[in-house]
């Protein structure tokens, strides 16, 4: 039977830059779920019949909302739902199921990085029919809708049975529960030269992966353990757990520290990575070397076309505009086109679809490429192997040959995290006021050349993404870049990019907060970090 519930809409379901996130307690608010999905449906057209792909990142409440989910596609028209067994679906993985079954789109329950537990982060956004998060147009009428709410539509049925494979009846809809695994794998297989990876790791080629407790632990046991053939034990913290093991599941260098520490030991194994809590962010660590997110991205770029999916080549590389210019050079090199987008994976989508880029990347250790719609952590961890197996040198041997190719950007990201709304907002605004008078001002050493908000207009739908941060460019290369992040969900987290390039191999070597001190006390000066936020220091240095 199918029911109609009133309810009353709640002010706080904006959706930010992935969907709309806040703490496990207020999505267990009466109806605070059940509104925002319906506000989904009902921001939509044409899926009568249609296929909807449904999966999480199995994080604290991930099962609940997957009932509440199905139950409601039921309600509203769809005719079948694809979901993950367990309710498990990585973030890319969910992104290739919609492309492959050619679904009409899917809900993802995921909060990516952020911590999982009975108070903790909980997410759920919208992906669209080639598989990316849904572009702002539809984010915005979805918003619009949870503001003026009265009712949504629910299936008054049991629970589906979420770990047994096979399909089942929701009234007129057929629920099919897959193997989360299976599809995703089967595409890693068709891009990379597993035979060749396979050779490396047994010829005594040693590979860590941490899963951190979250959702690529099935994924990379199946490829990197069972596929080709690292050892038990390759993959640590495997099974997926509802609070990641009490841990914060975001591969960076404060919160994957064990594994950093591993890499940098003289025993080290020769390649070390981990992914995020839903699956598609990556770090990448060699013996004796971390690569940044923006290194990273245009290493991968430089030799993509020692995979079997991207021997042809690129057409386009793409970043987030607060990543650094490390790729653009790349680009340049290649003769292909580079583009500059806010931050926000669904920014690439276009540009993909449109076959202008091929591989894309954020400095928020995102990369990914034309494959899916979404960035993939262990996709990236598999290129990695792919061109180490080819080139057969070290990771640390295959930076430095890169650095001394296009030069060494010098970068770091400090978050301010949990900072007070107001006080973050007013340090942008304040930044704002003061743009039009910076160029030309010295500090020290370091002169402004340019400033500005960030605006992007994109070369495919023409829409204009205005106010998406800060750029303060000095002469000479370097830069600094403020924004607020729209992925916290309580108080506001100031993001601070601090880059300066370097083409002088003999100065490859330094330290990069050394490196970028300078421009770090600029950073504080021009936007008054410390006495506005009350911070001493950042929460994080990436």
């Amino acid at each position: 039977m199918i029911k109609t519930v009133s309810t009353n809409p709640y002010g706080d379901q904006k959706p930010g830059t992935s969907g709309l996130r806040k703490k496990v307690p207020v999505f267990q608010q009466k109806n605070y779920a059940e509104n925002f999905i319906q506000s989904i449906f009902d921001s939509l057209e044409g899926f009568a019949g249609e296929t909807l792909v449904i999966g999480g990142d199995g994080r604290y409440y991930n099962r609940e909302v997957i009932q509440k989910a199905i139950k409601m596609a039921a309600a509203n028209g769809f005719g079948r739902v694809l979901v993950g067994r367990g309710g498990i679906l990585s973030t890319p993985a969910a992104s290739n199921v919609i492309r492959k079954y050619k679904a009409f789109g899917g809900i993802v329950l995921s909060a990516s990085h952020n911590p999982g537990g009975p108070t903790e982060d909980f997410g759920i956004k919208y992906n669209v029919g080639n598989g990316g998060p849904a572009p702002e147009k539809v984010t915005d009428a979805i918003f619009a809708r949870t503001k003026t709410i009265d009712s949504y539509r629910i299936a008054d049925v049991g629970d589906v049975n979420l770990d047994v494979e096979g399909s089942q009846q929701v009234e007129d809809m057929t629920v099919t529960v897959i193997d989360p695994v299976a599809d995703y794998a089967e595409l890693m297989e068709s891009l990379f030269d597993f035979a060749a990876i396979r050779k490396l790791i047994s010829g005594g080629f040693r590979v860590v992966f941490d899963a951190m407790s979250a959702v690529t632990g099935p994924y990379a046991k199946e490829i990197i353990e069972k596929r080709l053939g690292a050892p038990k034990g390759s993959v640590m913290n495997f099974i997926p757990l509802p609070d990641f093991g009490g841990h914060h599941p975001d591969p960076n260098l404060v919160h994957a520290r064990a594994l950093y520490e591993t890499m940098m030991a003289p025993d080290a194994p020769d390649f070390g990575a981990a992914s995020d809590g839903d699956g598609d962010r990556n770090l990448i660590v060699g013996k004796g070397i971390f690569v940044t997110p923006s290194d990273s991205l245009a290493i991968l770029a430089a030799n993509a076309h020692l995979a079997t999916g991207y021997a042809k080549g690129l057409s386009g590389i793409a970043r987030s505009m607060p990543t650094s210019g490390a790729a653009d050079r790349v680009a340049e090199k290649l003769g292909i086109g580079l583009y500059e987008t806010p931050t926000g994976w669904k920014f690439f989508g276009n540009l993909l679809d449109e076959g202008m880029a091929t591989i894309c990347g954020e400095e928020s250790a995102g990369t990914g490429s034309n494959h899916v719609r979404e960035k993939d952590g262990l996709w990236a961890v598999l290129l990695w192997l792919n061109i180490l197996a080819v080139r057969k040198e070290s990771a640390r041997d295959i930076v430095r040959q890169h650095w001394s190719t296009y030069g060494r950007n010098y970068y770091s990201r400090h978050d301010y995290e949990g900072v007070d709304s107001d006080a973050a907002n007013a340090l942008i605004a304040a930044l704002r006021e003061k743009l039009a008078g910076l160029p030309g001002t010295s500090f020290g050493a370091l002169t402004v050349e340019t400033a500005d908000d960030f605006s992007y207009n994109d070369p495919v739908d023409k829409s204009v993404s205005s106010n998406q941060g800060i750029r303060i460019l000095f002469k000479g290369g370097s830069r600094v870049v403020f924004r607020l992040s729209g992925t916290g969900t309580s108080g506001a987290t100031l993001r601070v990019y601090i880059e300066r390039f370097e083409p002088d191999p003999a100065r490859h070597d330094l330290d990069t907060q050394e490196a970028l001190a300078d421009l770090i006390a600029v950073a504080d000066d021009i936007a008054e970090i410390k006495s506005r936020t009350g911070r001493q220091e950042p929460s994080v240095i990436t």
